[in-house]
């Protein structure tokens, strides 16, 4: 399981850099369809559409990251759950202005034929002591 975990983990820093980098069709490639993702701003279902509209004309950018304390639990051969912590520092787009939040993320990752894809995603801010 070692290698899978390894490989999970490369897996989900490529997709932080795709989102920094602005290249949706890395993202895109990392993604069942459709996928789920859990945020303070609530619970949503997406297609591959809608995910490239919201990377591309979102109202926020990802300018940097930091995983770290990452973790998995491997459901099945197929299945895993990857729990992190992460810094990440946002810019409204089209301006240099960022704000740093700390957050607890998991993602659910599922092979599907020989390729793992992110199926999805929970982000829950650090509550400050």
């Amino acid at each position: 399981m070692n290698s899978n975990l390894d490989t999970l983990i490369g897996l989900e820093k490529q997709f932080w850099q795709s989102m920094v980098d602005e290249q949706t069709d890395v993202a895109l490639k990392l993604l069942t369809e459709p996928s789920f993702m859990v945020s303070p701003h609530g619970a949503m279902k997406f297609d591959h559409a809608t995910y490239k509209k919201m990377a591309e004309q979102g109202s926020m950018v990802i300018k940097r990251y930091e995983l770290g304390e990452m973790d998995a639990t491997f459901v099945r051969d197929d299945t895993a759950i990857l729990s992190y912590k992460v810094k990440q520092v946002l810019s409204p787009r089209g301006n240099s202005e960022e704000t740093e939040q700390d957050m607890f993320d998991t993602s659910t990752w599922v092979k599907v034929g020989d390729a793992w894809r992110c199926a999805m995603h929970t982000e829950t801010p650090v509550k400050a002591n």
